[in-house]
């Protein structure tokens, strides 16, 4: 069975630890809004799981067919990955929308305000 190493293991949990700390200090910051954030905080929670408890992610790659534990980890992790891509591009795709809406509201306000001026 494929055990990891104590030492790289500890050396993972810094790198989460300084993760979530890193993740806190931009909210702390107002650098990152919460509602943004808890895509980050989730995905550092499943990495922690997977380094504290190795063996279910490995029980459970085998089941669906993994052969190699770190071929599984790629697959959880580009899945992340695209999730948290999808979610940024409805974000984006949200706030497009409104700075549209705030243009053309502006427009017409800085029409009626000539027009006021002409009178």
């Amino acid at each position: 069975m494929y055990q990891i190493n104590n030492y790289l293991r500890g050396f993972i949990l810094f790198i989460i630890i300084c993760y979530f700390i890193y993740i806190i200090s931009l909210l702390k910051r107002k650098k990152l809004e919460l509602k943004y954030s808890l895509l980050w905080i989730f995905s550092g929670l499943v990495m922690l799981v997977l380094v504290i408890f190795p063996d279910i992610f490995i029980y459970s790659a085998k089941f669906i067919g993994i052969e190699v534990a770190s071929n599984g980890l790629f697959v959880v992790f580009i899945f992340l990955l695209i999730i948290i891509l999808i979610s940024l591009t409805v974000i984006i795709s949200s706030d497009s929308a409104k700075i549209k809406i705030l243009v053309q509201k502006i427009a017409i306000m800085e029409k009626r305000i000539r027009e006021l001026e002409d009178k």
